[in-house]
């Protein structure tokens, strides 16, 4: 049932759940994703891919530090490859001190329908000598080119990055110019989880999301799918419950299966992305639709035709007994409203239907938001 219950895919990879395991250095191999099949995705690594990196995992190792080390790392990528393909969808994250190495890992993901993550999150003063890891996050222009020649194999590509660092937005814009489908975010922050850093990607870019960092119980993951997250990683959390994916595949099951959309955005007044645009009542008095309409480069009479234009002859249109005569203008169906509820009574409509209409309404204000 979870395999048909969400419609996730990016490139050639579908992917049965948006619940993921994310890469830890020396942890996270093949033996360690054996345990996690019922994830819609395990990251392997971070692997790394020439000599250089290698070296400096080891050095690495010397100061207690858990790492992958190979002499010959492009047979341990294909022997890892071989190990996991019939988990769940795999991602392996890896790293290399020039481009030759990830195009020839990028090769032998493809072939074996994985997806390639560039490691720009590591902050091992080793791996930043080489310009590796974190250190790609300061050099765009290198970073960009990496993206580019390796999206020439066709294989799907995700960025691993590290929030807080550099201008997270302008870092997006950059790599989604560049071919990346995916932005693998670490909403690290000095407080804790910085879900802002995910709602300012998710309102700039059409980047697929991943959020990472301190997603330890369906609360924190909820978070990160409200603003704007397509998809959630777990790290460290696993390694103090095993049973942590289970419960947050379940969850956000049973959260698909009630509502139709599992990751629906806040409110714009809750603090919303832009995609709860589709949730808005018509700007008639001072809110935060009107910031959030400038965020997006419209005018309020824009916002209102293209919601009524898009709504027409579709099961969002009628709503005569609703605060603004049509359900385009309603929220959430997680909002009590007796009024719109009425409506979708007597139009016949579910609350799934209802909110996989808004989505498509969302998705379509978000292809008409000025970037």
């Amino acid at each position: 049932m979870i395999k048909q219950l969400f419609n996730i895919k990016i490139g050639y990879a579908s992917i049965k759940n948006p619940i993921a395991v994310a890469p830890m250095a020396g942890i996270t191999d093949s033996g360690f994703a054996a345990k996690f099949g019922n994830a819609g995705l395990v990251v392997l690594g971070g692997y790394n891919l020439d000599a250089k990196t290698n070296d400096a995992a080891r050095k690495e190792i010397s100061r207690g530090r858990k790492e992958f080390v190979s002499d010959e790392p492009m047979d341990l990528l294909k022997k890892e490859l071989k190990a996991s393909h019939d988990l769940t969808r795999i991602a392996v994250n890896v790293r290399a001190a020039s481009l030759e190495p990830f195009v020839e890992a990028a090769r032998l993901i493809k072939d074996s329908g994985a997806i390639l993550e560039i490691n720009a999150h590591c902050r091992q003063p080793e791996m930043l000598e080489l310009g590796v890891g974190e250190a790609l996050l300061r050099d765009l222009p290198r970073l960009c080119e990496y993206i580019g020649e390796i999206k020439k194999t066709g294989v799907v590509v995700s960025v691993k990055t590290r929030a807080n660092v550099v201008n997270d937005v302008e870092l997006a814009k950059a790599i989604e110019k560049a071919g990346a489908d995916i932005i693998h975010i670490d909403a690290m922050h000095p407080d804790g989880m910085d879900v802002g850093v995910i709602k300012r990607v998710r309102n700039s870019t059409n980047l697929f999301i991943i959020g990472n960092n301190s997603v330890v119980d369906f609360e924190s993951a909820k978070d990160m799918f409200s603003y704007g997250a397509d998809m959630v990683s777990v790290a460290r959390g696993l390694l103090e419950e095993p049973r942590l994916i289970d419960n947050l595949v379940d969850e956000i099951s049973a959260i698909q299966s009630m509502t139709g959309w599992y990751n629906a955005p806040k409110h714009i007044c809750g603090g919303g992305d832009l995609r709860a645009l589709a949730f808005c009542c018509l700007p008639v008095k001072p809110c935060a639709l009107h910031a959030a309409l400038k965020q997006a480069g419209m005018s309020a009479e824009e916002f209102m035709k293209l919601k009524m234009d898009f709504v027409r002859g579709t099961p969002l249109e009628p709503g005569d007994g609703t605060c603004f005569g049509s359900m385009t203008w309603c929220c959430k169906i997680t909002k009590p409203c007796f009024l719109r509820d009425s409506t979708l009574t007597q139009t016949g409509v579910s609350d799934i239907e209802y909110m996989q209409f808004k989505k498509k309404l969302s998705e379509y204000l978000m292809k008409k938001r000025k970037r």
